[in-house]
């Protein structure tokens, strides 16, 4: 069926406030853009996603991004989009099996942005071989949604006994991350050509369930995932060591940082642990099985590191111990703007 009002499908074409109305140009924006580039979903384009029935438990997940700019180097909104979800679900140690999409456009967007970032979406949803099955776009008018928000849920489905979470956290468990931290931060804020620097490094973006499968393959006892999204490692450590009631003792000579993210951190007055990250995480698990985690996260990332150790029971704080061997409490601090609207 053709309608009278085509919508522009060169660069100049920007999306308008009739394309949330749910009319005409709704329908266009829907079957000439959205759905050609994402696929129709199985028994077509329905309120609610029909699932087929799981055998054991599922894990379910949602979460919102704002990221200026929408397109930055390593990745953009709808890359981070689908790796942020499927992030939080291999959190729990949960296999992706599908997701939804909230589009938040803002009038004016150009359509040419609207294509790449749908695009982007879909290989990220494609390597990670999960299907965006449902969804809904809306409309603000200009200068009220920063280009485009995107809300996504995630459903997966857990194929292990274990109980992964900070209850399962022991004294003496190793504290490991995957990889070096501080990328996505420093990348975000040098792509926004406000602060005056520029950065060599693109984010680090990137989907972490398959290492996390690959962990509990080799039969490792894992007690504790963090994904180190908004407020870094400092939050992550600062959370569980809370809800596990346990301290924790981190040697900051052991903690991972590229020369470039120092640099960076060092002239803008931040501090790497609390920089964000969009592919590292935080795993606790028996002492015995680190050197073996070790070896399978440095096949992905070669500069994976053991970070310190759970200790018994106490403020449920985390120390910092430097090269001195002098300890601190660590502050995770408030949060500030520039990080909250690198990726809520």
């Amino acid at each position: 069926m053709t309608s009278g009002c085509p919508i522009p499908t060169e660069p100049s074409g920007t999306i308008q406030l009739g394309h949330g109305g749910g009319g005409r140009l709704s329908r266009q924006l829907l079957e000439t853009l959205i759905l050609p580039i994402l696929g129709t979903p199985a028994g077509g384009a329905l309120d609610a996603a029909l699932l087929p029935a799981q055998e054991g438990p599922l894990a379910f997940t949602t979460d919102s991004y704002v990221v200026r700019p929408l397109e930055f180097p390593g990745g953009d909104i709808g890359s981070l989009a689908v790796y942020g979800t499927v992030n939080d679900l291999a959190m729990v140690g949960a296999q992706p099996l599908a997701l939804s999409l909230g589009l938040i456009l803002e009038e004016g967007l150009p359509l040419a942005t609207l294509e790449r970032v749908l695009h982007s979406l879909r290989a990220a949803a494609e390597r990670c071989g999960v299907a965006v099955v449902t969804g809904d776009t809306k409309v603000v008018e200009r200068g009220k949604g920063d280009g485009m928000f995107l809300n996504t849920a995630g459903i997966g489905r857990i194929e292990h006994s274990l109980a992964i979470g900070p209850a399962a956290i022991r004294p003496g468990d190793a504290l490991l991350v995957s990889g070096d931290l501080g990328r996505h931060g420093v990348a975000i804020l040098a792509a926004r050509h406000e602060l005056g620097f520029s950065s060599p490094l693109p984010s680090d973006l990137a989907p972490l369930h398959e290492d996390v499968q690959a962990l509990l393959a080799a039969g490792l006892e894992l007690h504790g995932l963090r994904d180190l999204t908004r407020g870094g490692l400092a939050a992550a450590l600062d959370e569980l060591a809370a809800a596990a009631g346990l301290d924790m003792l981190v040697l900051e000579e052991a903690v991972p940082v590229a020369a470039a993210v120092g640099s960076a951190c060092d002239l803008l007055g931040l501090e790497p642990l609390a920089m964000a990250n969009e592919g590292r995480f935080l795993v606790a698990l028996p002492d015995s099985q680190a050197e073996a985690a070790l070896a399978l996260l440095r096949q992905v990332q070669p500069t994976a590191q053991r970070i310190g150790q759970v200790e018994g029971p106490g403020t449920g704080k985390v120390r910092l111990e430097n090269a001195m061997g002098v300890r601190r409490w660590l502050d995770p601090g408030r949060g500030s703007s520039c990080q909250g609207s690198v990726e809520a």
